[in-house]
């Protein structure tokens, strides 16, 4: 910074006598204006340059990272997390032990880490030689955090097919290149389908490679899994007799079903049209269900009484047990002929019997029903003949006293004030009626309320309904 000083004033005239400044003090002057000038200027300068530290700077923590083997990793290259720069490599160095120790920068959008964090170096390709990264799995965020400057010892190393190689013998590797030209002699002329195959190893081993970590993510976890896999194969160790035995009807098992490839080959060439036909019943079931749940919902109201009915049905069910016993007993009963079963069976030889042994009785009947259907009808009244007869000439009545009563006609007659007085035969018989030749079923008793008697089906019968006792 230059710094301008004032102008010199010509030295006075060697009078002597004049009185005037000393001659040193404008020098003095201009001296300690150039000293301050330069102290402002280093001024500046250290403020520009802590200014330009805070700006360029990276904002973030440093962690180290502990490797078998740094891979070929180089200063700069960058930290990941599922597949995005977070930082990046500042120092490697060598521990006392030969293993690397990596020395990376985390951004602040990441930092801090926290307990449960691993670092990994992965090779993205073989197109290159330097190009590695380190790639961090996170812990949990409830985890408690990492100060800056931790040492983190849960990672991985990739190991180079060279290094695998280099650990098998001669005759080994031998043995692996005729494996390979086997596999080149097996699949050749299948390249395109081999190719398509092989895309799909990406994925399943980068899913496989999640699985894993996932599964060494909590080791205490995992090693107690471990333990208790050893206890349940100790366990089973223990019982190999049985496991032997288990194996043998095992194998005997499949065996069997190997015997029936047939029978398996049709029941599967039959499982796709059963398949369908499930297909159709249950595409027809979702509107038999809601039929079925309206049904319900219809039958809550009924269901309140339905405990009332089975109340009233238990001694009714009671009640009809010994019936539905004895019912069943004369349907299908211990031994021969002695149930309705065996009559039932016995009736079409009957029927057989009888249709073969008496023919011209069953033409006479036959040819009987016009001229008997017309006495059908008075079924009911000869009926009541025969049983009203026997009651009146018996000496018992119906409720079987013995009765000292004859059959006789009127022989007095109620007069006046109720008063009998006798009458003569011929008086007696005046009440009879004769000469009633065509009187209808039924005409023999009172009519009935609802005037179904008698009964002279609509005049087909040819009775007179006037003929009445």
């Amino acid at each position: 910074m230059a710094i301008a000083s004032p102008p010199r004033t010509p030295p006075p005239p060697p009078s002597g006598g004049a009185a005037g400044a000393p001659p040193g003090r404008p020098r003095r002057a201009g001296l300690a204006g150039n000293v301050r000038g330069v102290l402002l200027g280093v001024l500046a300068l250290v403020v520009v340059v802590i200014a330009f530290i805070a700006l360029t700077a990276p904002s973030g923590t440093e962690y180290k990272a502990l490797f078998s083997t740094d891979e070929l990793l180089v200063l700069g290259d960058p930290v990941e997390v599922g597949g995005v720069p977070v930082g990046s490599v500042s120092a490697i160095s060598l521990t006392g032990h030969y293993k690397a120790l990596v020395t990376f920068h985390v951004d602040s959008s990441l930092a801090p880490l926290h307990q449960g964090t691993s670092a990994e170096i992965r090779i993205p390709s073989l197109s290159g030689v330097a190009n590695r990264y380190v790639a961090l799995t996170p812990g949990p965020n409830n985890y408690p955090t990492l100060p800056a400057g931790t040492t983190i010892t849960k990672t991985s190393s990739p190991v180079d097919l060279d290094e695998l190689f280099n650990t098998l013998n001669a005759k080994t590797r031998r043995g692996l290149q005729q494996v390979i030209d086997g596999f080149a002699a097996q699949y050749a002329g299948a390249e395109d389908e081999v190719s398509a195959a092989v895309g799909y190893f990406p994925p399943t081993l980068r899913a496989l490679d999640h699985v894993f970590a996932e599964l060494v993510r909590d080791e205490h976890t995992f090693s107690q899994f471990l333990v208790n896999v050893a206890q349940a194969t100790t366990v089973i160790g223990a019982h190999s007799a049985q496991l032997q035995s288990l194996i043998a009807n095992a194998d005997t098992t499949f065996g069997a079903i190997g015997s029936q490839q047939a029978n398996l080959a049709r029941g599967l060439q039959q499982l796709p049209l059963t398949l369908t036909a499930g297909t159709r019943t249950f595409e027809g079931l979702p509107p038999t269900l809601a039929a079925l749940r309206r049904l319900v919902e219809f039958s809550k109201a009924d269901t309140k009484t339905l405990p009332q009915l089975l109340g009233r049905l238990a001694p009714l069910v009671t009640q009809a047990t010994p019936v539905v016993h004895n019912l069943a007993e004369a349907i299908d009963r211990p031994g021969p002929s002695n149930d309705l079963t065996d009559a039932a069976l016995a009736l079409p030889k009957l029927a057989k019997t009888l249709s073969t042994a008496s023919p011209d009785t069953i033409k006479a009947l036959r040819e009987g029903l016009p001229d008997s259907s017309l006495f059908a009808p008075y079924a009911p009244d000869f009926e009541g003949l025969l049983r009203a007869f026997g009651q009146t000439t018996a000496y018992y009545d119906a409720d079987g006293h013995y009765a000292h009563v004859l059959p006789e006609f009127d022989t007095f007659k109620l007069g006046e004030e109720n008063k009998l007085t006798p009458v003569s035969p011929q008086e007696g018989l005046e009440g009879l009626k004769t000469r009633q030749l065509t009187r209808c079923p039924g005409a023999a008793t009172a009519p009935a309320a609802d005037g179904s008697s008698p009964f002279d089906d609509n005049g087909l019968l040819g009775c007179d309904l006037s003929e009445v006792p």
